[in-house]
């Protein structure tokens, strides 16, 4: 029987991942004052031990109000610094995977209230709220508060900020640094012509609109001394005059140029009136369409919940790594059952390699 492709290695720009299952970042709305905590310790350890390849920590902002609310993690300050050197020490005791973090600024989409209370968006003279800021003044919501267009002063701020934050990820050890260019937020937004309607360089043609993204891109790699840079994207828009996938794939190909090590397939967020066929490996397709024409590891996601599934999307070349959210919580362990599966192998801690089934013998790797 050939060896599963799931559980092969890849390598992204120097750094070789023992397979190609990825812990995509997970936003857990828990921080305080953009600092790790307890929680983040407990969730982040738990799925260090999963047996993944690469463990992504949550959208951390660059700035305050690049926060999607006042839960959100950050890595703008000296004690964001601080509190997330502690929670990664005690990780890197009991774990070697390597961690990549995703950086992202918000812009109109920050501002809000946490999802288990609705989620709403506060205004900025609310208690909780602040000001929110994009490429144009346009809301997400007709019923919310336009953002203040970003002036070349503010620009700077946001892209130096970007930087600030991927110097101290490369001092915090961090393997990997993916930029949030996804789901609606700011870098998202310059590559949507619903969000950036600016008449200057910044926006127009593709050309233009990843620009300011491209600029984010150059000054976090060169922050980062050259280790590997991601970026997640969300391919289309799905609404009629938004974002298409043959402007992602133009935007694509000139990460590539500009040094990306992978990228990372998403869609939507960028609107409330998209319309998303939401089902098993609904967003794959987008993934085969980047690595056509692409030669930098593509990363596929989106309700990939199956053991089978997983290992076709790699199998067939779709994509060359899955990336594992919701499913990875409700089972935390899934990389450990896909190897008995499939027929692969697993490291585990030393400390639990007593749980393997008879069955599966043979199922965990040792030191």
């Amino acid at each position: 029987m050939s060896k599963p492709k799931l559980f092969t290695p890849i390598e992204i720009k120097g750094l070789t991942l023992a397979n190609r299952i990825v812990i995509a970042p997970m936003c857990q709305y828990s921080a305080e004052e953009g600092n790790m905590n307890e929680w983040h310790l407990i969730h982040l350890g738990k799925l260090s031990l999963s047996g993944a390849a690469l463990l992504t920590i949550e959208a951390t902002a660059v700035l305050p109000e690049g926060r999607i609310t006042y839960g959100d993690l950050g890595l703008y300050s000296d004690q964001n610094y601080a509190a997330m050197s502690l929670t990664l020490e005690s990780i890197r005791r009991w774990s070697d995977m390597p961690i990549a973090i995703q950086l992202s600024h918000a812009g109109r989409k920050a501002s809000t209230e946490v999802p288990w209370k609705g989620g709403g968006q506060f205004a900025p003279t609310a208690g909780l709220g602040w000001q929110t800021y994009g490429p144009s003044a346009i809301s997400y919501n007709a019923d919310q508060q336009p953002p203040v267009a970003l002036d070349k002063e503010r620009l700077k701020r946001v892209r130096d900020a970007f930087g600030a934050a991927a110097a101290r990820a490369d001092k915090l050890g961090i393997d990997i640094v993916q930029l949030h260019a996804a789901h609606g937020y700011l870098l998202h937004q310059f590559l949507s012509p619903l969000a950036n309607q600016r008449t200057d360089e910044y926006g127009g043609s593709i050309e233009n609109r990843m620009r300011f993204p491209l600029e984010v891109f150059d000054t976090v790699s060169a922050a980062f001394r050259e280790k590997p840079v991601s970026v997640r994207i969300s391919a289309t828009d799905w609404v009629q005059g938004g974002l298409t996938l043959e402007e992602s794939l133009v935007f694509a190909q000139e990460l590539e140029k500009h040094g990306a090590g992978a990228i990372h397939v998403s869609s939507g967020g960028l609107h409330p009136a998209q319309k998303i066929a939401v089902g098993p490996s609904y967003q794959v397709p987008l993934a085969r369409e980047v690595r056509k024409v692409v030669h930098v590891p593509v990363v596929a996601v989106g309700l990939i919940t199956g053991y089978d599934q997983a290992e076709a999307i790699v199998g067939t070349g779709d994509a060359d790594m899955v990336a594992l959210a919701r499913t990875i919580l409700f089972d935390p362990n899934w990389p450990w059952h896909a190897a008995a599966e499939l027929g692969g192998k697993i490291r585990v801690p030393n400390q639990y390699l007593r749980s393997q089934p008879n069955r599966y013998r043979g199922l965990f790797e040792t030191e």
